[in-house]
């Protein structure tokens, strides 16, 4: 019996070899285990994509103006404080200045002591003049001289209204009056300071003025989303302080220049207020983008970016092509592509490195999507 084991273990591998040879020798290959795999195959889509991005901005008063005293002088009284809600020319607060009183009453001493002069010359003059209508009575030159000096008391006249005025104008300045509607954010001073032009006497104002009703919702865009943005646009944002609650807002305008910085540039929109937002919040604004409608859409997932670039996978003539493009924007699972395409290629739905270029492809499903 170990004889004929033996003998069975040594003819039995024989003739199987010799089977496969045979076979072999007849060109005969063996039976695929598995059908080829489907590759799933899509169009690009002509049409335009709509997505957004979100970026901070921050909400600044429409006017703001710090207030400095014209003229050196003295708080006497302060109408408001910080807080206050003031319309435009609202009486803010009183100063004064002694020697002003002084100034202006020598001012006018002058005033008057130039119209009497110039009213005695004038006098002179029109005398002269009715009795240089008899002949040789008056001599020409003294007609002359007495027109030359009316007509320099006059300029005298003319420069010592001149100062008066100038000394009223400067008695008007002690008196501080809201330029526009707003609200005050600041109060530097109180009565009894010195105050003057910035940087003589205080460097501080003496009232910081806000308009609050409307708002400047101030971003800045980057480079690269310029392009998106319109005149018409509105745009949404929120507040943390205001929880669900969203505001709306429409871009007025933009600077034109990029922030050497940044390489961003500054835009801002026009929103109207209500007294809920503040000047200096920060804001998160939500930035619709939409494309152009002839720009070419495919799944994000047909998208093979490798390291020697950004690739889709195109079939043609039974073998995929692996076609340089330019990737987008990309949001709903499509991406923008830019590139050597067609909206009538075909082309992989869903990429790998494992799809060589150059590889065959016998089967392809086209999806729906």
């Amino acid at each position: 019996m170990r004889k004929i084991f033996l003998l069975a273990t040594i003819i039995v591998p024989g003739i199987i070899l010799q089977s496969c040879g045979s076979a072999e020798s007849r060109g005969e290959k063996p039976v695929a285990s598995a059908s080829e795999p489907e590759v799933e195959v899509v169009h690009p889509a002509q049409g335009s994509l709509i997505s957004s991005i979100r970026l901070p901005g921050e909400l600044v008063a429409f006017q703001q103006v710090d207030l400095y005293a014209k003229i050196s002088s003295f708080v006497r009284k302060l109408y408001v404080d910080v807080g206050s809600e003031v319309k435009a020319g609202q009486l803010l607060a009183t100063m004064e200045a002694p020697e002003l009183n002084s100034q202006l009453s020598g001012a006018e001493s002058r005033l008057k002591s130039q119209e009497a002069l110039y009213l005695s010359s004038k006098a002179t003059y029109e005398r002269l003049l009715e009795t240089s209508k008899t002949p040789g009575t008056i001599s020409p030159n003294d007609l002359d001289i007495a027109l030359a000096k009316q007509k320099s008391d006059l300029a005298q006249l003319e420069a010592a209204r001149a100062s008066y005025r100038e000394i009223g104008d400067n008695r008007n300045y002690l008196e501080i009056r809201a330029p526009f509607s707003g609200v005050i954010s600041a109060r530097n001073v109180s009565a009894g300071a010195y105050v003057g032009p910035a940087g003589k006497g205080s460097d501080a104002p003496i009232f910081t003025l806000q308009e609050y009703k409307k708002l400047r919702l101030v971003v800045s865009v980057p480079e690269s989303y310029i392009p998106y943005f319109n005149d018409k646009m509105e745009v949404k944002f929120t507040v943390k302080s205001i929880q669900n609650d969203t505001f709306t807002a429409k871009v007025s305008r933009a600077s034109g220049t990029l922030d050497t910085r940044l390489r961003s540039q500054r835009t801002e929109m026009d929103v109207v207020n209500e007294r809920r937002l503040l000047p200096g919040m920060v804001a998160e604004v939500s930035i619709p983008l939409t494309g152009d409608s002839n720009t070419l859409l495919v799944p994000s997932k047909a998208v093979l970016r490798s390291s020697t670039g950004t690739f889709v996978i195109k079939v043609e003539d039974n073998k995929t092509v692996w076609v340089p493009v330019k990737a987008g924007r990309s949001a709903d699972g499509k991406t923008e592509v830019f590139g050597d395409l067609s909206a009538t290629d075909i082309i992989v739905k869903t990429v790998t490195e494992e799809v060589r270029d150059g590889t065959e492809v016998k089967k392809i499903k086209l999806s729906s999507e």
